[in-house]
């Protein structure tokens, strides 16, 4: 992508650019050829559509007259070139500190009207870093009094070269978070550049590219509605709502015995559970018991590695933004290097692959080693472990839990001798005085 920049930047070959006027300010070096006609010379069109649209949202270039979002408009929009001190590959860390400079620097300039999730972002970070908060605004403040001393259109450029960068790395919430994707994901359909004059070769493009997507193969409706049947059979006793929770149910009595029996990482676990571990291999995966308990029989069978690996690179998918470098690397010298502690089999064509990505680090990087693992495992070590004695043995040690029945709501118990209301006691009448009266005088008689 920075090769692309480079090439966009020539004084010869490049996009032409000039002094764009805004406002009353005129910004120097605006591009003024649009960027999908200069990118078009090489691939197709659509291809160029994806392309600058995917350079914007990095950050590589940004617009001038709406800098607040990073969208490649088709229309005759001034955009300009990001320096290359706020490239993403120079792995500038966006820390917080930074990030509270920033917003600190934006709130004296506009006088506190910031953006709704700015002021969020500025409140957090005045409780978070409380203790350093003096030398935030004092280099705030600082910073805005040397620019004070540049032109007013180099003001203009530092100010979105800023805002575009933090973009980047703090996207506002709900916008998609560029950084959180690998660079070989396409983006959605939805947000691709809508064009304003369609011509005939577009309409040839788009109806070939549906003509291939139709020649894919798909899958019968009557295939998935089986498998949904199977899987809906499969864990209808498992369905606590269908079926009920034992012992009790815990979320309409007060009884939490049945999340102390299903922790993550108990002595005993309960029959149900050790059950839906020879469901699927993700219910083995995604129970912490479970993977802890398959972890012991690959080590038995000197195949821990695998499952080491794995782990790893969910660490790498689902971690901080900032170690990925530093994970990519560990991984690589303790599984993938040659001569490697816990080296793990990989093919010659994946292994390339991987190797290839390896000198630009990003989340899903290990995307294909870890699927060739995956599926390595699942094929061969999961159902030898269902064959095992050591998932036998641990379904007979399996407790069933007995139900206990308790009140769903104790507030409505009555007591066995309370009195009865005063409203249900019936007021005595002259029959009743008589009847009481006959049985005394039939005693008496008796007696005489």
């Amino acid at each position: 992508m920075e090769h692309i920049i480079v090439a966009m930047q020539d004084p010869d070959m490049g996009i032409k650019m000039r002094n764009q006027r805004l406002l009353i300010t005129v910004i120097p070096h605006a591009m003024t050829e649009k960027m999908y006609d200069f990118l078009s010379k090489d691939v197709y069109f659509s291809e160029a559509l994806h392309v600058g649209n995917l350079i914007v949202k990095y950050g590589y270039i940004y617009p001038l007259k709406d800098p607040k979002t990073l969208i490649l408009r088709p229309d005759e929009s001034p955009y300009r070139f990001q320096t290359p001190y706020f490239w993403t590959t120079n792995k500038w860390p966006a820390s917080e500190l930074d990030y509270a400079i920033y917003l600190a620097k934006k709130n004296i300039r506009k006088q506190g009207e910031l953006i709704d999730y700015e002021k969020d972002n500025y409140n957090l970070l005045h409780k978070r870093i409380n203790h350093t908060w003096d030398f935030v605004v004092m280099q705030a403040r600082e910073q805005l009094r040397a620019a004070k001393q540049r032109r007013k259109a180099d003001r203009i450029v530092l100010e979105c070269q800023e805002q575009a960068y933090w973009l980047v790395n703090k996207p506002p919430p709900g916008a998609f978070d560029i950084l959180e994707h690998g660079p070989e994901r396409r983006n959605c359909l939805n947000s691709r550049v809508q064009l304003v004059k369609k011509n005939s070769e577009y309409y040839k493009k788009e109806i070939e590219h549906t003509k291939k997507a139709l020649g894919r193969t798909r899958i019968k409706s009557s295939i998935c509605l089986e498998g949904f049947v199977k899987f809906s059979e499969q864990y209808l006793s498992h369905d606590p709502i269908m079926q009920g929770c034992l012992p009790s149910n815990p979320w309409i009595t007060d009884d939490a015995m049945h999340w102390s029996m299903n922790a993550d990482l108990v002595a005993t676990p309960t029959k149900m559970r050790v059950e839906r571990w020879a469901f699927s291999f993700p219910e083995l995966l995604n129970d912490p018991l479970g993977r802890r308990e398959f972890r012991q029989f690959l080590e038995k069978e000197f195949s821990a590695e695998n499952l080491c690996f794995w782990e790893a690179c969910e660490d790498i998918k689902h971690g901080e933004n900032s170690k990925i470098p530093q994970k990519v690397e560990e991984v690589y010298q303790h599984f993938l290097a040659p001569g490697a502690s816990r080296w793990v089999n990989i093919d010659s064509k994946t292994m390339e692959k991987t190797l290839l990505g390896i000198k630009n680090p990003h989340r899903f990087v290990m995307d294909d080693a870890q699927m060739h693992i995956y599926f390595l495992i699942k094929k061969d070590s999961y159902p030898r472990y269902l064959k095992s004695d050591l998932y036998k043995n641990m379904l007979a040690r399996a407790i069933v839990p007995q139900e206990t029945k308790k009140s769903v709501f104790p507030f409505m118990r009555r007591q066995r001798h309370s009195s009865p209301s005063p409203a249900l006691v019936s007021h005595p009448t002259e029959d009743d005085g008589k009847a009481k009266a006959s049985p005394a005088g039939t005693v008496s008689q008796v007696e005489e």
